[in-house]
């Protein structure tokens, strides 16, 4: 299949690591469709994208409901013809509290976007790679380093990267006779809007604050693009990109 009729879902794509990776996918020749909650955040991507919007689709979703992600993988369908990549992005965090404080509301709200919301888009695209002709596709999942340590105060959020890790495998191994290769990107501390905080210092596992070294969000576009890139005989199965300093490898 040639680079140009090559089709990607990007859910979280009005910011941050989402825009980068589409925007990564559409200089690579994918026609891509914008997921995210915020219409205006997916038109800053489009403005960001230059020529290349006429590429793009965006489409308001919530990954948490059912509804909306079925509406937009068939709009993604009906627009494209196909489905050859999805890159199960979309993520949110809870307040930095201790466990015992959290509300049932706050945990939920992790559970249904991290980890549920990924369920549902990798259902979706299932049903569309293994019926399309060529048959195929490629699921990439945002796992984060958080899939291997946690942060303090930081249970929802890493139990549901935790389980992607567990869904990634499966949806590998499910995928198979389908000819769907499946694949986990893990990141550490991208420049974007939700790590400002680390430029003032985050709390260590040994109670201090300390400043994190960050790292440019387009190494992380340009490695789902690389992911994306390959033959559905090849899988990058797990990736880990990170800051070279951040305080993960080791004892800090």
């Amino acid at each position: 299949m040639t680079a140009g009729n090559r089709v990607a879902i990007v859910t979280g794509a009005g910011s941050g690591i989402g825009r980068s990776a589409a925007l990564a996918l559409l200089r690579d020749g994918f026609k891509v469709a914008l997921a995210g909650r915020r219409a205006e955040a997916l038109e800053e991507t489009q403005k960001q994208a230059g020529d290349l919007a006429k590429n793009t689709l965006a489409v308001p979703s919530d990954v948490a409901d059912p509804k909306s992600v079925h509406a937009l993988f068939t709009a993604t369908q009906e627009t494209f013809g196909r489905l050859d990549f999805l890159f199960n992005n979309a993520g949110m965090g809870a307040p930095p509290v201790p466990m015992e404080d959290l509300s049932f509301e706050q945990w939920t709200a992790v559970v249904n976007v991290n980890l549920t919301g990924v369920f549902l888009c990798t259902q979706e695209a299932i049903k569309i790679m293994k019926a399309q002709d060529p048959r195929g596709g490629r699921i990439v999942n945002n796992g984060s380093i958080s899939a291997h340590a946690p942060r303090p105060n930081s249970a929802p959020y890493t139990a549901t990267k935790h389980a992607i890790t567990g869904l990634t495998k499966s949806t590998s191994l499910d995928g198979r006779k389908h000819d769907i290769a499946c694949g986990q990107i893990d990141i550490g501390n991208a420049a974007t809007e939700m790590t400002e905080p680390m430029k003032k210092g985050m709390a260590q596992a040994d109670g201090s604050i300390a400043v994190e070294p960050r790292m440019d969000v387009e190494d992380i576009g340009r490695a789902v693009a690389f992911m994306a890139s390959l033959p559905l005989d090849s899988n990058v199965q797990t990736m880990t990109v990170m800051a070279t300093k951040m305080p993960f490898v080791g004892r800090g």
